[in-house]
């Protein structure tokens, strides 16, 4: 009988998308285990939609009610898992799984939630050492070992596989929304932060913008502006700066769920964003990214990278001479260049 696992990364979207390079290693490994995921209730579509999970749980939260909290430990009670990853790990988190009779838990060793896992993995993320995605997929090695399941060699990108018929639908779906140039390359911009990270302000972005377009060689960009909610205003005030400046753009269009959002990226040919979420789905879909991020330790662009292939991902922050969240600093013009000179090959 195949062995059972509980998998957790229930914060934010991009961080579970981070998580996917474990979750492959996981299914991976023969024999295959079987594979849930705790995630909450806005990552849960995207959730159902990777191709290394078997199951859905949904957690609470932290402030969900007594009832929630019996419901949610009933549930993984119920399932007999063999084994626990916590990737980001909190007391609740730790709590639940030492309740619900797990046998082998394994987390990283941090603060005093370690004390509910039996494997304890020290890894010092905040160091920014290597990025996040290896630190989870070391953390589904040693569980794989722990458990004598064998992976003979780590996968390779993309970590959201879609085959050809699949990306060439989206694409025609994005074309439809513009009136693109025959060998355009399909480019969606996303200037919101959903609030976890520091980003270009719309004047860079435009700025940004307005430099690739210029220095485009024998290319051309048709450029589609994502806005996720509560970040329309921001979409609609990058769109008119273009305009300002000769530049026609689009929005995206709106997608009934964060899965359905991510089906869209897969038409593009790059994403343009801040360290969020849209920038580590592209990743795991394995188009081109340009991400701009800050220079503190914790946050860097190696700790935060991408999880698509080293030759499709860029990556910009400012100098070390700058405060480490001055996005101002960042050299809009030479980022436009090698953006330019990606898009042109």
């Amino acid at each position: 009988m195949a062995k059972k696992l509980l998998v957790v990364r229930n914060d934010k979207i991009g961080d579970f998308m981070l998580a996917w390079p474990a979750l492959a290693c996981l299914k991976r490994a023969s024999p295959a285990p079987h594979i849930t995921v705790l995630v909450p209730a806005y990552t849960a579509p995207l959730a159902s939609a990777c191709p290394w999970v078997d199951d859905v749980i949904i957690d609470p939260g932290p402030q969900a009610d007594k009832a929630a909290q019996k419901k949610l430990l009933d549930s993984v009670k119920a399932a007999r898992f063999n084994g626990l990853l916590t990737l980001f790990s909190t007391p609740r988190i730790g709590c639940l799984g030492w309740r619900a009779g797990i046998s082998l838990r394994v987390a990283p060793a941090t603060k005093w939630a370690q004390l509910f896992y039996n494997v304890r993995i020290r890894q010092r993320r905040s160091r920014s050492e290597k990025p996040e995605y290896q630190y989870n997929v070391d953390l589904a090695c040693e569980l794989l070992a722990r458990l004598s399941l064998s992976l003979n060699t780590l996968p390779d990108p993309p970590f959201w596989p879609m085959d050809d018929v699949q990306r060439n639908e989206q694409r025609k779906l994005l074309a439809s929304c513009i009136e693109p140039h025959p060998a355009a390359r399909l480019v969606v911009v996303h200037p919101g932060s959903g609030g976890s990270a520091v980003n270009l302000s719309i004047d860079q972005y435009a700025a940004l913008l307005g430099s690739i377009t210029r220095q485009l060689s024998g290319a051309f960009a048709d450029w589609l502006i994502s806005a996720g909610p509560g970040e329309e205003s921001a979409g609609q005030a990058l769109i008119e700066q273009l305009a300002c400046i000769g530049i026609a753009a689009r929005r995206l269009p709106a997608s009934a769920s964060v899965a359905d959002f991510a089906l869209q990226l897969a038409g593009a040919d790059m994403l343009i964003a801040g360290s969020t979420g849209p920038l580590h789905i592209a990743g795991c879909l394995n188009i081109a990214t340009a991400g701009f991020y800050p220079a503190k330790r914790s946050a860097t662009p190696l700790r935060w990278q991408t999880c698509n292939s080293a030759d499709r991902r860029l990556a910009f922050s400012p100098p070390a001479t700058a405060d480490q969240q001055d996005m101002s600093a960042i050299d809009i013009e030479a980022a436009a260049r090698r953006i330019s000179a990606f898009l042109s090959r």
